[in-house]
């Protein structure tokens, strides 16, 4: 998939090839397998593979799997499965607990240089030891430990002899450095816990800031691209990599991270949404979830185009969550079949129309695209149109039905309101109407006009679905650093809206998966969890229009 738009990240490798100081490119996908991935991992996939690919490089799928209180093998599949689906494959597919040996193998090495300790401070003595933004840090009391008394204890603790908390391995580095992460960070702790790849040959894990400069050294990454977020670790990344005396030298490059209006872009809190059961699961169409996108109905093209088009900047932003739902609609309006649904029902007898009679009538699958035929649709004297189709009692301006109102049928008839037909409550349940025989669409009768139009489904023949509709998951915009509180109360109530209705009888044969346009209501896709063969269920993927503007 060749992208010919620059960005500075494309210039770099440029640079690199040109000038020598590279002869191939090595790029990586490191996912922590603790949730499944969300559009701004999309935006990250796309880069990692996309600038491999414009310059005939190399990129690997990388499991920074150094947590295995948080890690399940679900995320590992899920997030194969996310990566492919976006249309990429990987050339080599690596675990950071691959190299657990070798990492231990370095840390050793760092304690033998005087590089690292071992602390029993606790995580909260730890915190309080560290210092400010404005104010150093000061040494722990067991910082001066003897090497040989860090390595005894650091093979203890891999031997599994202390408790959980009670010990740590920290890098020794400079207490009072500007940069905080700095501050003798933690890089091995203890957490008795079994590992989905390593079983429990480990109950000590390396941390993160210490692992994934060793895994890009390893694996000979050559650009190790992430998000902004982690420009003030690159200090100790180098210092890692440096002091780790690692063969190959990696350079760590930061991009503004992708984040968009009406949702949240944190796996711990898309994981709070799903363990507290505000939504159903990680693929609730609702989420920003890749797998929540591809069950509503997004696609892979659409979503490439949307991140090409946003494009890769040394800062952050937030993009409007309409402007994804822009390039939805561009690349589906020339692949969706175009077909009627009617997802709130009123029945209408013809009351002049033949009893008994069906008459099957023409209408094109995708007018924008000819070479995609034509359907047939049945009519006959009993359909389903909208309820909100008709008014008794209408505004101005409003064309639709209603009594002694004449509409045009979709692909059909004008159809004129004699009757209306109410329960005993007062609600209307039916209505009356006569037809025009001489009104048949694509006859070519100019006699009169009418100003509307509304779309419907016969009756007999149509088959019962369920509708589901969707509203942004999150209310409004604020900032993803609120309090939890904050957060879960911004979840609107009103997200989702469930309706049973009816679609054209040539529907009876699709697949999850499948997307169309209805006539009025939007673009949707066959639910590929909830639809059988004996009910079927659309998500609403994107509405026909939108506001915003490219």
């Amino acid at each position: 998939m060749e992208n010919n738009a620059s960005n500075f990240i494309k210039t770099i490798i440029k640079d690199d090839l040109e000038t020598g100081k590279h002869d191939h490119i090595i790029t990586r996908f490191p996912p922590e397998p603790n949730g499944y991935l969300h559009i701004g991992h999309a935006k990250s996939i796309i880069l990692n593979f996309g600038v491999a690919d414009d310059f005939n490089g190399k990129t690997n799928l990388r499991f920074d799997d150094t947590n295995p209180l948080k890690e399940d093998i679900e995320y590992v599949n899920s997030i194969k499965e996310d990566v492919k689906w976006l249309g990429y494959d990987w050339d080599n597919l690596f675990f950071a607990s691959d190299y657990f040996d070798e990492m231990f193998k370095r840390a050793v090495l760092l304690i033998n240089k005087g590089l690292a300790y071992v602390d029993d401070l606790n995580a909260e003595q730890i915190r309080e030891y560290r210092g400010t933004l404005t104010e150093p840090g000061k040494d722990s009391p067991y910082r001066n430990r003897t090497v040989e008394e860090n390595l005894d204890l650091f093979e203890r603790m891999r031997n599994g002899e202390f408790e959980n908390g009670t010990k740590v391995l920290r890098a020794k580095i400079d207490m009072s450095s500007p940069n905080i992460n700095l501050r003798d960070p933690v890089i091995y702790r203890i957490s008795h816990t079994e590992h989905h790849n390593t079983g429990n040959k480990w109950c000590i894990y390396p941390m993160y800031a210490f692992a994934h400069p060793i895994e890009d050294a390893i694996e000979g990454v050559t650009h190790s691209i992430c998000t902004l977020e982690f420009e003030d670790q690159r200090p100790l990344y180098d210092w890692i990599v440096e002091n780790c005396e690692m063969d190959s030298k990696p350079q760590q490059y930061e991009f503004g991270r992708l984040n968009l209006t009406n949702t949240v872009m944190s796996k711990r809190k898309l994981k709070q949404l799903v363990d507290e059961g505000f939504v159903d699961g990680w693929d609730d169409p609702r989420m920003p979830t890749i797998s929540g996108l591809r069950r509503r109905g997004y696609t892979p093209e659409a979503i490439r185009a949307f991140c090409q088009e946003i494009g890769v900047a040394k800062t952050s932003g937030v993009v409007d969550s309409q402007m994804l739902d822009h390039f939805v609609r561009e690349d589906l309006k020339l692949k969706a079949p175009r077909t009627m649904a009617v997802l709130n029902p009123l029945k209408v007898v013809i009351t002049n129309y033949p009893e008994g009679e069906v008459e099957w009538l023409d209408a094109e699958v995708n007018p924008e695209v000819p070479e995609m035929g034509m359907r047939k649709i049945p009519f006959s004297r009993e359909i389903y149109i909208e309820q909100d189709d008709f008014m008794e009692n209408p505004p101005k301006k409003y064309f639709r039905l209603f009594p002694g109102n004449e509409v045009r049928l979709k692909h059909a008839y004008f159809i004129k309101c004699e009757e209306v037909i109410k329960d005993d409550n007062g609600n209307v349940i039916e209505l009356r109407c006569t037809y025009d025989v001489e009104t048949k669409s694509g006859s070519g009768f100019t006699g009169r006009k009418v100003k509307g139009t509304l779309h419907w489904v016969e009756a007999s023949q149509a088959i019962s679905a369920e509708f589901r509709n969707y509203q942004p998951l999150i209310l409004d915009t604020a900032a993803e650093d609120e309090e939890e509180k904050t957060f879960l109360e911004r979840v609107n109530p009103e997200s989702i809206e469930v309706l049973q209705g009816f679609v054209e009888p040539n529907m009876k044969d699709v697949q999850p998966q499948d997307k169309f346009q209805f006539f009025r209501h939007g673009y949707y896709n066959v639910d590929s969890k909830l639809t059988k063969s004996e009910h079927l269920v659309f998500n609403q993927i994107v509405g026909l229009k939108s506001s915003f503007k490219m």
